[in-house]
């Protein structure tokens, strides 16, 4: 029996296991059904891609989300994924696509690199239940293992917990890297903890390359997994210009900014509460939906500093207001999801020229020393504001800073950022 077919008649074998004879009445029939289609049903199917000659290292970069991506994960993934392959011979790049969107690198104003080969991978449910909107990772993982069945990838390389946990099972011949941005057993919500601790585990457990977004993250996996490999800490990247973009400082207190999603541990509140703080000034908000941008706006307070609300922009526009602005501001909270962030917008300010004011917590101070930032006590709307007049006040101040930072974020380019992956890469298949 061939590959493919062995493969097949396993997966039909562990549909039968599901007992879809029951009563109509009994509760968890429904739940059995779907099971079984989701197992049964995602059958091999010949493959459009060319397969290539064999390369000296083929990755695997494997996102189980569609893309383009209103979120700064959706930026993180095509631009690390672009950087790599200056530094490998191929990549696979697997992702869930996003109708009328061909190319996510140009959705991200990028050219896509020759050696990128793109397999688009859809989690919708397989016939008879595709037409639902419901969306599974099991049918990706079964649809990705089947799509590189003939490219033979030298190492995997996921940021998610379960996709991670699947390939290591599916193909412990595989070697895989798994790249950890948050500690998910501290940070879920989830009712059911323990399994996502346990699908953390086996994702941490079973990487020959395990990486972490912070020291933070490396030092809190390593006290929760310590049978696990030690974590290398590599931290997000930008995209760096040729030279520092030029301000028009006399106006500061007019191009103060804030960019990215609008979570409460992202402390945008702290932010729209200062504003009243801060008469004479303007703070322009960007990035969130129309519903979270509306919540946020009935919080505004009637008197202080103007607010603009621009919402969820393309990430090209993102960049050009950041171009312009003089202080962009990071305003976290002490949650638990800050404790592991490495935030792209920080390197963006950092980037863009912009003087920053932050909320001082250890994952920013890992970047950032004393007087390449002006510092807030994390969730006191009232320090923020502190913060933020300390700049507005002294416009010759803030161009220093924003020189310094643009200094501090140099080694942190995607470029630099992926030959040292491609580094860790190498080591990990040898």
């Amino acid at each position: 029996m061939g590959l493919e077919a062995a493969r097949r008649s396993q997966t039909m074998a562990e549909a039968r296991q599901y007992p879809t004879n029951l009563a109509p009445s009994h509760p968890h029939r429904a739940s059995f059904l779907l099971s079984s289609i989701i197992r049964a049903a995602i059958l091999p199917v010949p493959l459009a891609f060319p397969l290539p000659d064999t390369a000296l290292m083929r990755l695997l970069y494997a996102f189980p989300e569609p893309l383009p991506l209103p979120r700064a994960r959706g930026v993180q993934v095509v631009h690390a994924v672009q950087a790599l392959a200056a530094e490998v011979d191929a990549i696979d790049f697997a992702f869930e696509p996003v109708p009328g969107v061909a190319d996510p690198f140009a959705a991200y104003g990028l050219e896509k690199p020759a050696n990128v080969t793109l397999l688009p991978i859809s989690r919708a449910l397989p016939w008879p239940l595709h037409r639902l909107k419901a969306r599974s990772q099991r049918c990706f993982v079964r649809r990705l293992l089947m799509a590189v069945e003939g490219r033979r990838p030298d190492i995997t390389l996921v940021r998610h917990i379960k996709l991670a946990c699947a390939f290591s099972r599916a193909r412990p011949d595989l070697p895989l890297a798994y790249e950890a941005h948050e500690v998910f057993a501290d940070t879920t919500e989830s009712r059911r903890p323990n399994r996502i601790a346990a699908t953390e585990a086996c994702a941490v457990l079973g990487a020959r390359l395990l990486l972490a977004n912070s020291a933070a993250t490396a030092a809190r996996l390593a006290e929760r997994y310590p049978a696990a490999r030690r974590a290398v800490v590599l931290p997000n990247g930008v995209r760096l210009p040729n030279a520092q973009p030029a301000k028009d400082w006399s106006r500061i207190s007019q191009e103060i900014i804030y960019t990215g999603s609008l979570f409460g541990w992202k402390g945008v509140d702290d932010l729209v509460a200062a504003a009243a703080l801060l008469p004479g000034c303007r703070i322009t908000i960007v990035g969130g939906s129309a519903a979270d941008v509306a919540e946020l706006r009935q919080k505004a307070p009637s008197n202080g500093a103007e607010l603009v609300f621009a919402g969820h922009l393309p990430h090209g526009e993102v960049q050009r207001r950041l171009t312009a602005a003089c202080i962009a501001v990071l305003p976290n909270r002490p949650d638990p999801d800050s404790a592991f962030t490495s935030p792209l917008k920080l390197f963006e300010y950092l980037a863009a020229g912009c003087a920053v004011v932050s909320t001082d917590l250890p994952p920013i101070r890992e970047i950032l020393g004393d007087a390449d930032a002006a510092w807030a006590e994390a969730g006191n709307p009232a320090s923020l504001a502190a913060a933020i007049s300390t700049l507005v006040s002294d416009s010759g101040r803030a161009a220093a800073m924003a020189a310094r930072g643009f200094a501090c974020v140099q080694p942190h380019s995607w470029t630099a950022r992926a030959r040292r992956l491609s580094g860790l890469l190498q080591d990990a298949i040898r």
